[in-house]
């Protein structure tokens, strides 16, 4: 069956157009729908005259509504969807060529991750190959906010699990996650240190917590615990702790998980200890949990380094320095022995020291508390830190300059009557009554302070150093800055001037100031490590060295470097001069205990006031044997009271010891 359907044409009031179909086409609902249609469009043959209406007797013509376009419209119509298309089609090349590695770096992300292979430590040494430190197997627990739950219900008794397997407070582990996103693959660590056991057990239970990572690490363990009675050296060696904030800030090549040196040697040879650390691609489960390894760089172990410091000797030098304060009922002291040849550190003490095996292992608030709140302060390294009145040890110095400006030479002598008188002020020597006519060497051998009252800042008519020439010397020697030793923290010391004292108290500078400074008294503050090389210069005859602990590093070539600061600064005849008074300061002086030695010695012994109500300081410093010296010794014990008691005792000990293995 054949219809066709009628159209108007409005643009030229055309008769009705004929358009065919196929009754197939024609979806009718029924046949009364046909019918309906036969009976209102009569339609006689194509090309008939064609009449409409809604019945068979309508005369009236019939309208049809419909939506007529313009060919303007239909073109901007089809401009704007060629326009839409455009858009999505730039759209899409931007996302799939410009920045389709990125968005599949971040699909990859949810199936594939980097993760960081730690690199081991190197070991510390002593010069005879002894380890100091070891790297222990150790486990952590680690969290991963992006695989950690979202949903605040689970998250929350994700954390009360938590909590109750590392045995502490959910409050706590929310504290760790503050300000961390939660879309951070970086871990955040929750328990260090974990034992193997509950390790195990945590590794079990946790294996289906998303976000939750037990690693495999190393933790230092050090040679210096109770058992082994060698906690001194915790000042030396430093230790080790996971990296902060501030240091990741500071260091680009650091991940969030890294330790890092926090003090001592740790600290200073950090670049040398730490290696380089591995990567490894792996595949990882809707949990996060690693299924298997696509990738792997291995990592490279860090450098092994050699100190210079004999372990037998740095024990041997605590265990005598504790007898003694022990039996004089004093807790602070400080020891040196170092190589006046070359400036390399052999024993470094501080007493009282600390584990440091208490900070690697993760240091409770309580433990730190109880350290930090000590009253002696084990945490303070005073060997290289602590900054006291020099007392009688300086007169070297002195005696040198003065030989030096030629302000007095070997025959100059004094008459020491017990003190000089300087308008109504007077300044006292040591002994009632004074030593007699002294010179140089013997001013040196019996700390005679007269000599050094004149010879510093002048008497009536004969001028003295005065205090910049003082000062000028005293900086020669390495007083008032640091040497430069390989360990942080070293103290400054210091020199005062005139310029110091009128901007600082507000007072003019007297000839008292300079007759103070002259021995050791007043505002000049010195570390042990300063006098034990001022001492070493005398006993190399003229050359001071740069302290170092360093002494190769394993796998390189070793170094020449002869750490000279500065030689021949002083003449050798000056230099002579103040020998021969520290040797008979051994043998008719302050330190004649020496003299039972089975090594000939020099040394020099000071007092050193600080408080008019506290004993004074107690200093002694030698070096044997005298020619060719192999050893200098220096001890300082905080108000020890005289240097030729318990300083000279402990020196005198070790010295026994050192040249009669």
């Amino acid at each position: 069956m054949t219809m066709y359907l009628l159209k108007k044409n409005k643009r030229n009031n055309d008769p009705f157009a004929v358009q065919e179909f196929s009754a197939r086409n024609f979806r009718l609902g029924d046949q009364k729908n046909l019918e309906w249609v036969e009976e209102n469009i009569k339609i006689n043959a194509p090309g008939d005259e064609i009449s409409e209406g809604m019945g068979a007797d309508s005369g009236k013509p019939k309208e049809f509504l419909g939506l007529v376009l313009s060919q303007r419209k239909l073109n901007l119509f089809l401009f704007f969807i060629l326009g839409i298309l455009g858009i999505l089609f730039v759209k899409a090349g931007y996302l799939q060529i410009i920045k389709g590695s990125y968005y599949r770096q971040i699909a990859e992300g949810n199936r594939i991750r980097i993760e960081t292979i730690s690199a081991k430590r190197g070991i510390i040494y002593d010069r005879n190959l002894k380890p100091l430190v070891k790297n222990i197997p150790t486990f952590s627990l680690y969290l991963i906010p992006s695989d950690f739950p979202k949903e605040k219900e689970k998250r929350e008794r994700a954390i009360e699990y938590l909590a109750s397997v590392i045995k502490t407070e959910p409050s706590e582990i929310e504290k760790k996650l503050e300000g961390v996103s939660a879309y951070s693959y970086n871990p955040v660590l929750l328990e260090e240190n974990i034992k193997y056991e509950e390790a195990i057990r945590l590794k079990i239970e946790s294996a289906r917590l998303s976000g939750v990572d037990l690693k495999l690490e190393s933790r230092r363990e050090y040679l210096n615990g109770r058992e082994d009675n060698l906690q001194s050296l915790s000042h030396i060696l430093g230790y080790v702790g996971k990296i902060n904030k501030d240091e990741l800030e500071e260091r680009d090549d650091y991940i969030s998980t890294d330790f890092i040196g926090k003090t001592g040697v740790e600290l200073s040879y950090e670049n040398l200890l730490r290696g380089k650390n591995g990567k490894k691609q792996i595949e990882v489960d809707v949990l996060g949990k690693e299924k298997s390894v696509i990738a792997k760089d291995e990592p490279i172990q860090g450098k092994n380094i050699i100190l210079t410091l004999d372990v037998d000797l740095q024990k041997k030098l605590e265990e005598i320095l504790k007898k003694h304060l022990e039996a004089s009922r004093k807790s602070r002291a400080a020891a040196i022995v170092l190589n006046p040849q070359n400036g390399k550190i052999i024993a470094l003490i501080s007493l009282p020291a600390f584990d440091n095996n208490l900070f690697a292992r993760g240091i409770s608030e309580k433990d730190y508390e109880f350290l930090v709140n000590d009253p002696d302060k084990p945490l303070f390294g005073r060997a290289i830190s602590g900054e006291y009145p020099s007392g009688s040890t300086i007169k070297p110095v002195i005696a040198a300059a003065a030989l030096e400006e030629g302000i007095i030479k070997k025959s100059t002598s004094f008459l020491s009557t017990g003190g000089l008188k300087v308008s109504s002020w007077f300044f006292p020597d040591w002994k009632a009554g004074g030593h007699g006519w002294t010179n140089v060497t013997r001013a040196i051998a019996e700390s005679i302070n007269t000599f050094f009252y004149i010879v510093g800042g002048g008497y009536e008519e004969f001028n003295g150093l005065g205090v910049e020439k003082i000062v000028k010397y005293a900086k020669l020697f390495g007083f008032g800055e640091r040497l430069g030793i390989d360990l942080p923290s070293e103290g400054n010391g210091f020199l005062p001037t005139k310029e110091w004292k009128e901007k600082t108290k507000g007072e003019r500078w007297y000839i008292g100031d300079t007759y103070h400074l002259s021995i050791g008294q007043g505002d000049i503050a010195v570390t042990p490590l300063q006098i034990a090389e001022a001492t070493a210069v005398f006993a190399n005859g003229g050359t001071l060295f740069r302290p170092h602990l360093l002494e190769s590093v394993e796998d390189s070539p070793s170094s020449d470097e002869k750490n000279i600061i500065r030689e021949d600064f002083i003449s050798k005849e000056s230099i002579e001069i103040v020998r021969a008074g520290l040797r008979q300061t051994v043998m008719s002086g302050s330190a004649q205990k020496l003299l039972s030695l089975s090594v000939t010695s020099a040394g020099k012994t000071g007092t050193a006031e600080w408080g008019e109500k506290k004993p004074p300081h107690a200093w002694f410093t030698a070096f044997a044997p005298y020619e060719n010296a192999e050893i200098v010794i220096t001890v300082l014990v905080e108000e020890g009271e005289e240097g030729s008691r318990i300083s000279l005792d402990v020196a005198y000990d070790f010295l026994g010891w050192y040249f009669g293995r």
